[in-house]
């Protein structure tokens, strides 16, 4: 069997280590960067925990801060003019999926001649080239896209989000610091820690699965179990001391999850999430456990010994417990998971069940279309994807 394996080249991981962000920089040659991060980031003075280690090194960073919660091509494009503006030798995606996501894509797209559309690096194609190299520092625990050769960007024509995949997108270096999820609302919390759960899940049951990505999906869901609804809670409270301990552990997860997804695939849950996030503007973690126990029901017959590992894994099953048992277990806990986290279904979260119904047809296909739902298990036709989401509505 052969596996091919990638990572970023360096990965910086502790409390407080966005402070070295300049140190890793000189580590890698580089020195004008152009860091990517969000409006709130921005006018909340959090992006400071990245641009004052830079000006103390002597580094006048420039900042683009317009990207939006769903990454779009028309950000991407703004994006890349901003690039081309300036003589920049990297981008640091600062912030939660979106802009570490949205610096990747910059970083693609400015690689191809002007004009191109960044449709034409939509998976199967393979985006394998960037124009410089990306630097992730992540401040949520859930999407791991500082440690992916992944991006996800909406076409705002086609109402459609796309997966983009290759190493222009893999990130040369990360920094992964949880004590920048301290702000993060505990809805936020929930979304991102559900997401990477799915993604340690999903990897470790794929068609595309190796035993190193196995073993990053098997760490990853040691520490995202007993911890995300601890992170949940932390995140609920005020004015009491800090589950450091939880918080830290999630931010470990999500990055190991993030390496088995990379290293194996995503499969039907993300196929079908992606879809619900382009047409009803939903956060993407929150599609994601809005299908996560449905979905897992669906596969469980075709996958039984892994689903049964993966309920032993994360401590809902014991270990001498037969598979079955142990399968039926994890789609117990993930209900509750749910129930716990006030994860709304599609109807609770106001989606009208007109245009839920009216859009079935084009999910299934869009679903279909990203390739995500052949690595599932159980590999569905579009009459099963859009039964599966008639029964995660209600």
């Amino acid at each position: 069997m052969h596996v091919t394996l990638v990572a970023p080249r360096l990965i910086l991981s502790g409390g407080g280590s966005v402070s070295k962000v300049a140190e890793v920089l000189a580590q890698l040659g580089l020195s004008r960067p152009l860091v990517v991060t969000d409006p709130w980031m921005a006018s909340s003075g959090t992006v400071e925990r990245c641009l004052a280690p830079l000006r103390a090194a002597g580094i006048a960073a420039a900042v683009f801060s317009d990207t939006v919660p769903d990454p779009t091509d028309t950000v991407v494009e703004a994006g890349v003019q901003a690039f081309r503006s300036g003589d920049y030798d990297c981008l640091i995606g600062f912030g939660g999926g979106s802009p570490m996501d949205t610096a990747k894509a910059i970083a693609i797209l400015a690689a191809a001649p002007e004009g191109t559309h960044i449709r034409a690096f939509k998976a199967p194609a393979q985006a394998n080239t960037g124009a410089v190299p990306v630097l992730c520092i992540p401040t949520t625990a859930g999407t791991g896209s500082e440690a992916t050769r992944f991006t996800v960007i909406t076409d705002t024509a086609r109402d459609e989000k796309m997966l983009i995949a290759g190493l222009g997108a893999l990130p040369l270096a990360a920094i992964v610091d949880h004590e920048l999820t301290w702000t993060v609302p505990a809805r936020t919390v929930a979304d991102t820690g559900v997401d990477s759960l799915t993604h340690a899940l999903e990897a470790f049951v794929s068609k595309r699965a190796n035993p190193f990505s196995d073993d990053y999906a098997r760490l990853a869901m040691r520490l995202i179990a007993p911890n995300l609804r601890r992170a949940y809670a932390d995140a609920s409270s005020a004015g009491r001391a800090r589950d450091e301990a939880a918080r830290e552990a999630m931010m470990r997860g999500a990055m190991l999850a993030g390496l088995a997804f990379s290293n194996a695939s995503v499969a039907l849950v993300h196929g079908m999430s992606r879809p619900i996030g382009a047409h009803f503007h939903v956060p993407h973690g929150l599609s994601n456990a809005m299908l996560l126990p449905a979905v897992t029901r669906f596969g469980l017959q075709s996958a039984l010994p892994r689903y049964a590992e993966a309920a032993r894994i994360m401590g809902v099953a014991k270990e001498g417990e037969g598979d079955q048992s142990a399968a039926v277990r994890l789609v117990e806990e993930l209900e509750a998971l749910n129930r716990d986290l006030a994860v709304p279904t599609p109807a609770a979260h106001g989606i009208a069940a007109e245009r839920w119904d009216g859009l079935l047809d084009t999910m299934a296909a869009q679903a279909l279309a990203s390739g995500s739902p052949a690595n599932n298990p159980r590999v569905p036709d579009a009459a099963e994807i859009v039964a599966l989401y008639r029964e995660a509505y209600a």
